[in-house]
């Protein structure tokens, strides 16, 4: 099974996960881990993914921690309580080659689910993603 590779570009993902509440990063790093970094591109196929447009894409979580885990054959962590309770999670990032995908930024529906919000965060990171093809261009 050939994995792809999760890079980060700058630190405004790493800001966005390390602000989630204990359960979200759990839930987060697991969709990542079993879904994103196995599936690629292919999470447009379903329910995980949306292109966006421009080679920009919105990795949609809204499971629970207890419905990724199950789904990968993974077993669930005995400590963290509320394992089944399901997150709204929304993840900026784009595909490069034929195995990387770049996570830009997130934020977190279920908190902050105005449109306006939405609309900030992408249009945010469509500037990173036109600003980071220029630079990788030669």
């Amino acid at each position: 099974m050939g994995e792809w590779t999760i890079e980060y570009e700058g630190d405004r993902f790493e800001k966005f996960f390390l602000g989630l509440p204990e359960y979200e990063q759990a839930v987060l790093d697991a969709a990542i881990t079993h879904v994103l970094a196995v599936r690629g591109i292919d999470i447009c196929n379903g329910e995980w993914g949306k292109p966006l447009g421009e080679g920009l894409y919105e990795f949609r979580v809204r499971r629970s921690l207890q419905a990724i885990l199950t789904e990968a054959g993974m077993p669930l962590p005995e400590d963290l309580a509320g394992a089944d309770r399901q997150v709204l999670l929304r993840v900026l990032c784009a595909f490069r080659g034929n195995k990387i995908v770049l996570l830009y930024s997130g934020y977190d529906k279920q908190r902050d689910p105005s449109a306006k919000r939405q609309a900030r965060e992408i249009a945010a990171a469509r500037r990173w993603h036109r600003a980071g093809r220029k630079h990788r261009r030669d």
